[in-house]
Order: C-alpha cells, then structure tokens, then sequence
C-alpha cells in the first residue's frame, strides 16, 4: 500500500492561504444593479429552531456563542458543554483526553464525537479504545453544536455512555473571510473561508494553518494543515444533496508527562522534559455524502456514507527506565486505518387517534479495518515490535423510535436498538503471551424512555431511562472469549428547565450511571486492564442570563462522584467543575468576552491518598469589527496560574533511582500566559 506522509507545511503557505481569496473577489464589472421595477417579490426568509429537547442536559450551542474563540481549537467549543473538561498533554497533535459525568473518557472512550454524522471515535485504536482526535474541525466552519448526555437516545450506539456530541458544519459563509494571527510562542494561524456560490449551489472552502512552539524548554513544532470543500445543492424540490471532503496533517514534539518529584528536586523545570523526542505525526482524509428526500409533508429519507483513511506515528515515554534501564521505556504506536460506512434513517409523521406521532426506523453499518503497531523505540528509532496486528470490525445496527404527544403537556420518546459486532483479528507479531489470532461476534440490545411533561410558567420537567454502550477492543475481546465486549451503561436522569423569570433560562439535572464493567485495552502495554463495574451519581446546574440588550452571562456548575463497586475511587474522575462566561456585543462593533472555568482538585488513585490538582483559570477575548476589517485579540490564563493540565499517577524511574522505581504524580504544565492577536478581512 502507498502511503502518504503528513504534509509538513512551512510559512510560505500564509501567502497561499491569504491568495485564495482571489479566487472569489467579485469584480466591479459583475456587480450590474437589477432592473428597477414597480413591484418586487423579496426573496423567501427560512428560520429555523432547534428541534425540543427530551432531557433537562441536551443542548444546541449555535456557533453565535463561541465564535469570539480566535485560536482554531475545537475544545475550546466542547468546553461550553457543562461538566465537560478537556485536556492536552503531548504538544497540541494528540487526541484531547476528556471528562464527562464521572469518566475519565481517556481520548473518547465513553464519548462518541461525529462531525455531521461522520464518526470521529476510532475502535480498536493503537493508543486508546474510541479515540477522537478531532484536531480536522475548523471550528469556523461549525454552524452549531448539539450535545447530549446519558446512554438515552436511540440514535447514539457505540461510546455514548456518558454523551454524544455532533458539529453541524456550514453550507456557507455569508462573508468571505481572511484572517492572519500571531502571539505568544511562535504561534501563528492563517484562514481562510470562502463561499463562491450560495443559492441554488451552496458551497464553502477552508484552509487553515497553524503552527506553534508552546511554551516549553525543548519546544513542540506543533504544526497542524487543515482543508476541507463543501458543496450542496437542491436536486428537485424536497431533496438535498450534500457532500465535503476533508485533510488534516499534523506533526508536533511533546515534553510529556513529567515527574513532580523531578520539578521539586530541580532537575528540570516544569517546562522541562525527562524525554524529549516524544511526539508524533499523523493525518485524516474524510468524505462524508449526506442525502435527504421529503416526498410529502409527513415522510422524510435521509441516507449518509462516509469514508476515512486514517494514519498515526506516536511515541511516548511514560516510565523512563522503569522497564529497559539501558534504552529506556520509548514506545511507538502506529495505527494506519480505513472505515466507512453508511446510516440510513426513515421519519414518518403521522396522528392515530387524534395523537401527534413521529416514527423513526434507522439501520446504521460501520466497517474498520486498523493495522496496529506496538514497538519499542529510542530517540524514535524502533528496536523490537511488542504487537502488529491488523484488525477487521464490523458493526450492524438498527434502532426504531417513536416520538408521541398524547396531551399538550404531555411527551414521550421511546425506542429500542440492537448492535451486532463482528470481530476478525490476525497476529504478525504478539509477546504479550495471548492469543490474537480469531474472530467472534457479539450482540446487545438497548432500551430508551424519556418523559416530558410541561411546559407550564414555560417550565418543563423530565425523567429519562436508558441503557448504551462502549465496545472494547477487538484485542481484548479476541485473547479473552469471556470478556464483556460491549459492557451495559444504565443511566436515569430528572430534570428541569425554566424561563420563568424574564430573560433568564435555567436548568437542573441530578443523575446516575451505572456500568457493568471499565475492562480497558492497554495500548501502551499491548494488555487488558480489568477494572469492574462501576457507580457515578451527580449534579448539573447551568443558566443563561441576557442581563441587558448588549450583556450576557452564562455558566454552570457540576458535581459527580465516581466510584467503583468495590468502594474504590475512579481515578481522575471530576468531583466539581464550573464555567462562567460574560460577552458584551455593542452595536458600534466592538464584542468581548471575560470567561472562567474551574476544575476541583480529584483523586489520582484509588485509595485517594493521590491529589490531582485542580486549577480556576480566566481568558479573554475581543473583536473590534469597522466595514471591512476586523482586529482581534485573545488572553489566556489572564492571571497566569501555575496550572496543570493532565495528570496521572503511576510508577517511572529516573537515572539513579531503584530499579523497583518511585510512584508520583506525573503531570503535563498547563499553558502560562499567553497572548494571540491578528487581522481579518471580510468581503
């Protein structure tokens, strides 16, 4: 197979990226005024609303809300979501790590991410069980984002135990739009976003660049190419046809996770590195189609496909000379991956007996095909293979569900969904004293009940019920014929949301989540961890208030607690998290925003004798917008707090230490002060 390598790209691409516009200026000969008439017909306005919720959590966040947001990090829009923390430990290129209700998600375990549909969660990945790198989203190309919580929608399969996420893209940009930035550490960012056509033929263009050293000794080189075409049109009225294409190259350094007791000795500072070759490169390309058909007013079609191919270079150095006292512990992890597949889904709208029903029947199929390496490696020079297996998954899924209103007051959504997983696994190379070589399937069926009730006062309650699932790996599964490959979450919720008071809207939610085993792949051991079944229980508490025409406030706050059933503490989970954010948009051009967020300090282990400290961290933003040009600037960690961002506890060994090793809080540096300000052009 022939295979691409990462685009490297250098400074010169700024100039590329700025010409683009060219492409699409309008020249003053093609701007003829129409004709003037007596009579005109304006042109139809379409207004659209979200569709209504069925639980107090589920949220749509219209990209009004975080399109302040200068520097191109799609986490920065997932950290509007209350209780959702995220964060980054190898120089900007690898998966975020996430943290929802209770989980450390690790990179997406218990998190299914999509982009328009298209999956973003990896199964049977190299480093880590559904991992989401979602570093290919252009967060100025997302029209909105529609979260939602708890294994309690039949449309979510697979990782969506603690929630789903979906970024819905543009069709278009009403403007087009340039944009040149630069700060702190070397960082710069160029973009691009054009609309050539936008009636009959609606299309949209990205490309962005970005590159940044980041604040540490041995520095990351993060840079990151970014490109995506859109195109949609109306083939006959009542159905649509949309189709983008997307390719995302990356290669960074990372300082890793480092050794507290390595800070506090001195030995380096806590910008410094043990090992600094850790990095990576990877890239994605995607094709996603997306085919509507309306034949009436109560039928809808709606038929998606999507394709990736996917590679990753890691290397990672987590416990020095812990276990090779000579070459050290350098790992390297490779995953090179095809998936695809295709849902399908049929809505009919209809009243039997006087009582609103909206009938949905789905069938959704996904197709992975990852060759996974594992090799041990100095100064990223590989020694030896621990693992190189190469992976066949399959899923077959079909859901109905049923949305009724018998009363005004009164809805319910139920539904049921089966999941078929067929795994076909082949071993090349294995020193982990398994067998990896087999096939097996699995199946599981799921459950849905949501209850709505209201609104009065324009107040809704709701009670909801369901049960998911996350898979394992198809490594796991194979060695161990017994292992639950797609363990139950059961998860209930009541809650509530008001806009009783005048311009202020509320939410409440309590929780709970159940699930029946965390037996977790070890890719950085090429082993399972068996960890049991588990409890989480918690609090969500978030509004949004428009204090005056120009001034809003909004912020949440979340409790969890996270236990094992042995009594033990999960590891890492969230105890309490809260956001506040505070935007000003005044009519003469100017918008700012003063933003918060806070991360309780956590258990590190299980005996919760180990703190992982917890940070409160303030940024702002403005934009200042005359005719055509826009200035921007952006601060974050204002106060520049000695934060950190992850965090784990394990057994490393450093030079001189026992050859049992010293078990310590390792931990990546959170960023210092740092300050990105640039240029925009619209036309």
């Amino acid at each position: 197979m022939f295979i691409l390598s990462p685009v490297r790209p250098r400074h010169t691409l700024a100039g590329v990226v700025l010409l683009g516009a060219a492409l699409v200026a309008p020249t003053a000969e093609s701007q003829e005024p129409p004709p003037r008439t007596e009579e005109s017909t304006l042109p139809p306005v379409v207004v659209t609303a979200p569709p209504p919720v069925s639980a107090s959590s589920e949220l749509f966040i219209p990209g009004r809300d975080f399109e302040l947001r200068p520097q191109g990090r799609p986490a920065d829009v997932m950290r509007l979501i209350p209780g959702l923390v995220i964060s980054q430990h190898q120089g900007g290129g690898k998966a975020e790590q996430y943290f929802l209700r209770g989980f450390d998600a690790d990179h997406g375990t218990d998190i299914a991410i999509f982009v328009d549909g298209l999956p973003v969660n990896l199964r049977s990945h190299a480093h880590g069980q559904g991992y989401a790198d979602l570093h290919f989203l252009i967060p100025e190309t997302v029209l909105r984002l529609e979260g939602v919580k708890g294994p309690y929608f039949v449309e979510y399969g697979d990782f969506a135990t603690a929630g789903a996420v979906n970024f819905v893209l543009r069709d278009v940009v009403e403007e087009n739009y340039v944009e040149a930035a630069g700060g702190t550490f070397a960082t710069q960012r160029y973009l691009t976003l054009l609309s050539p056509t936008r009636d009959a033929l609606k299309t949209l263009i990205a490309i962005e660049y970005y590159r940044s050293d980041g604040p540490f000794e041995h520095p990351n080189g993060y840079e990151r190419l970014n490109l995506l075409a859109k195109a949609k049109v109306s083939v006959t009225e009542g159905m649509d046809l949309a189709v983008w294409a997307s390719y995302y190259g990356a290669s960074w350094h990372g300082s890793g996770e480092i050794p507290a007791r390595a800070v506090r000795a001195g030995l380096i500072s806590r910008f410094g590195a043990i090992d600094p070759n850790e990095g990576g490169r990877t890239q994605r390309a995607n094709l996603n189609i997306d085919w509507r058909w309306r034949p009436d007013d109560a039928q809808t079609v709606t038929v998606r496909g999507y394709g990736s191919y996917y590679t990753l270079d890691l290397f990672n150095n987590f416990t020095f000379s812990l276990n090779d006292p000579e070459n050290g512990d350098g790992i390297n992890q490779r995953d090179r991956r095809f998936l695809g597949g295709l849902d399908a889904q049929y809505q009919h709208q209809s009243k039997p007996f006087g009582v609103s029903l909206l009938g949905t029947a789905g069938f959704q199929y996904r197709i992975d095909t990852p060759r996974v390496v594992l090799a041990t490696s100095v100064q990223r020079h590989q020694l030896d293979r621990t693992q190189d297996v190469s992976v066949i998954e399959q899923s077959y899924s079909l859901f109905v569900k049923f949305d009724l209103v018998p009363l005004p007051w009164l809805r319910f959504v139920t539904g049921a969904r089966g999941d078929i997983f067929h795994y076909d696994v082949s071993s090349r190379v294995n020193t982990t004293g398994d067998d990896l070589n087999g096939s097996v399937t699995k199946a599981r069926p799921n459950v849905k009940a949501n209850l709505i009730l209201g609104p009065w006062y324009q107040t809704e309650l709701f009670a909801n019920f369901g049960t998911g699932f996350h898979s394992n790996d198809a490594r796991a599964v194979i060695s161990d014929p017994s292992t639950p490959a797609l363990p139950t979450a059961r998860g209930y919720e009541f809650g509530v949301k008001t806009k009783t008071l005048p311009r202020v809207e509320l939410s409440a939610t309590y929780w709970v989540l159940d699930l029946a085993s965390e037996l977790v792949f070890v890719g950085d051991e090429g082993t399972t961890e068996a960890r049991g079944a588990s409890h989480r229980a918690g609090f969500e508490f978030a509004m949004r208030a428009k204090l005056l025409d120009w001034l809003i406030f909004s912020g949440d706050v979340t409790t969890s607690r996270a236990t094992f059933d042995t009594g033990a503490a999960v590891p890492l989970a969230p105890r309490v998290t809260a956001r506040a954010d505070l935007t000003a948009r005044l009519p003469w051009g100017f918008a700012a925003s003063l933003a918060m967020r806070y991360l309780g300090d956590r258990y590190a282990d299980e005996e919760r004798q180990q703190t992982a400290r917890g940070y409160t961290l303030f940024d702002f933003t403005a934009r200042y917008r005359y005719k055509w040009l826009e200035a921007f600037v952006s601060i974050e960690n204002l106060t520049n707090v000695d934060s950190r961002e992850a965090q784990f506890y394990f057994t490393s060994r450093l030079t001189g230490e026992p050859a049992a090793g010293v078990p310590d809080i390792h931990y990546t540096a959170g960023s210092p002060r740092s300050v990105l300000g640039g240029l925009a052009l619209r036309f």
